[in-house]
């Protein structure tokens, strides 16, 4: 129970492969994070967790059929939500067994109280997995956990505990205190009198004062306190204390602490009365530890390991449900065995545009499909400017993303070998490349991740190698292609360098090669950039033709206009 998770179905260790800070920026996680949760603790769980991948296909599956559940019983997934407050304030409480400070009696009051909210958070919980028909593994066994918790902590007893020593401490009303003077009118000791049952009242104290006025030449010259009403027993009576059973008394003894004051007029008074009512005020505080110690080992303490889970599960769900709100295509990710390194998608698009329409952008969310498989598991992406490449290239970064996750995905279809880890090689920030050069600095991380990458890995390229002249780009970016196509990995390479999409065939025919590379273009119809991807050769004339009759400055349309003009 101890070491029950939501993310892994069991104690085994699993590879663990750590997104790089590059990566994490080129797939806009911060970005993502941001549209999940405002909490910028929530932001760094979702962040870590999103950033660690595992690429063990049994702990996927387990991941989306919690995730599934979650989906199918929103009503459930709102009583997990509203249990994370209680989960974190829970996990404090095991900070109790640490707290040796009497002064603390009144955050244990508050831990009571939050116990009271964890008995109530509980129960409901429950009552909302009763009524779930669950199919994970995962989440069988948090209710498995739950029912353990209710049935096993002795509910019922705690709340009667609870309630009782809340009486006890409200009996506290008032406190009495006693002050001694030295011969300069210092105070010297300060004490409690009495603690009381029943509260002062302004009218109270003020004819106290006026009587202490109109006689102010009359000063008491015994200590009988008598008259007192006490809360506590007698200091010295000899009887153990017990709240249970105490009763008011006529008597009450100066309990003294010396103060030290100087002749600067510096009067700790304040601070000497804090620790006088806090000793007074032990007897409560262990009462109170004892009911908290008496349950601080309930089974339910373990739930406070999987609140970050939770978090991380429950604030997806919550983006997931307004995408299809808004109807845009989500579905479950299906996963294949890794060796066969394949990937279909049809309806595919980018996270990040339907956080766009989330929030309220008016726009036009086009999809495509996509495919990794024996034909063709490295694409080299051509096509006009802002026509999508980086969008689509980014898109299909997320979607392996999201899956290994266990996160539902932004597709109409989806079924996947899962990789084992994100690379990706996007614009440098020009503060980075000082040293360098930009080249030099493309140079540097192209052989970092080409000497990490296996046949299980993808690998995401954006205008890669495009900052040298073309013919240079072009010569570099085959080496870097005909290794990709050797290595076998699963690659999108956007790029402006057509020369490279035409040179395919002497990376394809070598027998070495694990991965097969094809040319993909994104489009334009009618003048307009339709952002649809399709498989085939570069068109970079037809590109330039269309995108200077859209803009009128084709030579006829310039002609024409200029004879117009002249007839003016």
């Amino acid at each position: 129970m101890e070491k029950f998770s939501l993310l892994f179905p069991d104690d085994k260790e699993y590879d663990v492969k750590i997104l790089d800070e590059a990566a994490c920026n080129d797939l806009s996680l911060d970005f993502i994070c941001g549209a999940l949760t405002k909490e910028p603790a929530e932001k760094n769980i979702i962040k870590r967790t999103m950033s660690k991948i595992v690429s063990d296909e049994n702990v996927i599956r387990y991941r989306i059929d919690i995730f599934d559940d979650l989906l199918r019983h929103p009503e459930m997934c709102e009583s997990l939500e509203e249990l994370l407050v209680n989960l974190s304030d829970l996990w404090e409480l095991k900070r109790m067994q640490k707290d040796t400070e009497v002064s603390a009696m009144w955050g244990l009051i508050n831990r009571l109280r939050e116990l009271n909210d964890y008995i109530e958070c509980i129960s409901k919980m429950k009552t909302a997995m009763d009524e779930a028909e669950l199919k994970s593994d995962g989440l069988k066994a948090l209710y498995a956990m739950v029912n353990e918790i209710y049935n096993g902590s002795g509910f019922p007893q705690l709340r009667q505990d609870i309630d009782e020593t809340f009486k006890k401490a409200k009996r506290l009303k008032s406190v009495t205190i006693g002050v001694n003077f030295d011969n300069l009118l210092r105070p010297k000791e300060a004490g409690i009198v009495s603690l009381n049952d029943f509260e002062f009242t302004r009218t109270g104290l003020l004819k106290s004062f006026m009587h202490f006025a109109a006689n102010r030449e009359e000063l008491r010259s015994d200590t009988d306190v008598s008259s007192l009403r006490s809360f506590h027993p007698k200091a010295n009576s000899g009887k153990k204390a017990s709240l249970t059973g105490m009763s008011i008394s006529n008597v009450a003894e100066l309990s003294a602490l010396n103060i030290e004051s100087s002749l600067t007029g510096a009067d700790p008074l304040s601070a000497a009365m804090e620790k006088a009512v806090t000793d007074i005020l032990k007897k409560i505080v262990k009462d109170i530890e004892s009911v908290l110690k008496k349950y601080i080992d309930v089974s339910g303490y373990s739930l406070t390991k999987i609140s970050p889970e939770l978090i991380f599960y429950i604030r997806w769900a919550s983006l997931i449900r307004k995408m299809q709100g808004l109807s845009l295509p989500i579905c479950k990710p299906t996963v294949l065995p890794a060796d066969e390194r394949a990937l279909q998608a049809e309806g595919a698009y980018n996270l990040k545009l339907a956080i766009k329409a989330v929030k309220g952008e008016k726009l036009e969310i086009i999809t495509n499909p996509i495919d990794f498989g024996d034909e063709r598991r490295i694409y080299i992406l051509t096509g006009p400017n802002r026509g999508g490449k980086t969008t689509f290239t980014q898109a299909v970064g997320l979607l392996f993303l999201m899956a290994q996750n266990g996160i539902f995905v932004p597709a109409q279809s989806f079924s996947f070998s899962p990789c084992d880890t994100i690379f990706t090689h996007f614009p440098a920030d020009e503060n980075k490349t000082v040293d360098l050069g930009r080249l030099g600095e493309e140079s540097v991380r192209l052989s970092e991740i080409m000497r990490s990458v296996t046949d299980k890995s993808l690998v995401l390229m954006n205008e890669t190698l495009a900052t040298t002249n073309v013919e240079e780009g072009v010569y570099l970016a085959r080496d870097i292609v005909r290794f990709m196509c050797f290595a076998g990995v699963r690659s999108i390479y956007n790029t402006h360098m057509h020369d490279l999409a035409r040179d395919l065939e002497e990376f394809n025919n070598s027998p070495e090669i694990k991965s097969r590379a094809e040319s993909m273009v994104t489009g334009i119809e009618n003048g307009k950039r339709s952002f649809r991807v399709q498989i085939l050769p570069p068109q970079s004339a037809s590109y330039a033709r269309d995108i200077a009759e859209k803009y009128g400055i084709t030579f006829e349309q310039l002609r024409q206009n200029s004879i117009k003009g002249l007839s003016h």
